[in-house]
């Protein structure tokens, strides 16, 4: 009787344990995130790698030919003129910016709707949303740390961008410097490029979650991107900013869209929270 007493009081006690099993680590996720998604993450360092090895090359030649012009003289020669004329000619294709005005959308559209879409495409969220993680968190954990992946691979390569551009910036006599805040320049350089390429992140995850296809979501987030890029480039940069006002600016875009970011990921939880598995 005594044995069997125990065993009776002991059974209800394992069963209530394994119905609610202690939740995981936060830090474990850091390991779960990074297998399902280093492919999409190790696609994003190949392609700006490979685009800042380019940047790299034109931006020396840029560079050099920059300083030639500045030191020839006398300022009026042929010989001059000659190398004013190759230092325009160097730049080519990325001399206003708009090559490199679609990347923050790219990395977006390639991430960010793998993080839910796959899953609800494919089924398998059926697994990992009743593992002991939980679904709200497991969401979460994935949306913040590929959020910060992303943008800080963008904030590095924005550094380069920002040397890149420099001779067309800088005051001399070759010609009158664009300005910092020029439409096409200001959110390559800075806080903002970073930004952009964080809400198009979340952008892309938001779509994943409402649109539950892959193809779909990544699609709906470069066109949701492309219209918010135009309304804040055409209607909230409109006003005239004097170039010592860059940073200024820079920070105001960024912590907007940095809002915003919190503001997507939010919505995306509260979505997953509500969806029933």
């Amino acid at each position: 009787m005594k044995g069997a007493e125990v065993t009776t009081l002991t059974i209800p006690a394992r069963l209530e344990e394994d119905a609610n099993p202690r939740p995981l680590p936060w830090r474990r996720m850091a390991w779960v995130t990074w297998r399902h998604h280093r492919i999409a993450l190790g696609g994003v360092a190949v392609f700006l790698g490979a685009l800042a090895v380019w940047l790299w090359r034109v931006g020396l030649q840029l560079h050099h030919a920059y300083a030639a012009a500045i030191d020839c003289h006398p300022a009026g020669s042929p010989a001059c003129g000659e190398l004013i004329f190759n230092f325009d000619a160097t730049g080519g294709m990325l001399k206003g910016g708009f090559v490199l005005q679609p990347v923050p959308a790219l990395i977006g559209a390639f991430v960010g709707p793998l993080v839910l879409a796959y899953e609800l495409e494919t089924g398998t969220f059926r697994y990992a949303w009743t593992q002991a993680f939980g679904r709200w968190r497991w969401t979460l954990a994935k949306l913040v740390m590929l959020g910060i992946a992303v943008t800080a691979i963008a904030g590095a390569f924005s550094v380069l961008v920002s040397w890149y551009y420099q001779p067309y910036l800088t005051p001399g006599r070759l010609y009158d410097p664009a300005s910092p805040l020029h439409h096409w320049l200001f959110d390559l350089r800075g806080v903002a490029f970073a930004a952009w390429t964080l809400t198009a992140f979340t952008m892309g995850a938001l779509a994943g979650m409402l649109i539950r296809r892959t193809v779909p979501a990544i699609v709906a987030t470069l066109a949701g991107y492309t219209g918010l890029a135009v309304v804040v480039g055409v209607v909230l940069r409109a006003n005239y900013q004097p170039a010592s006002h860059f940073w200024r600016v820079q920070w105001i875009e960024g912590g907007g869209l940095l809002a915003l970011s919190a503001l997507l990921i939010a919505v995306t939880v509260w979505l997953v929270h509500r969806r029933a598995a």
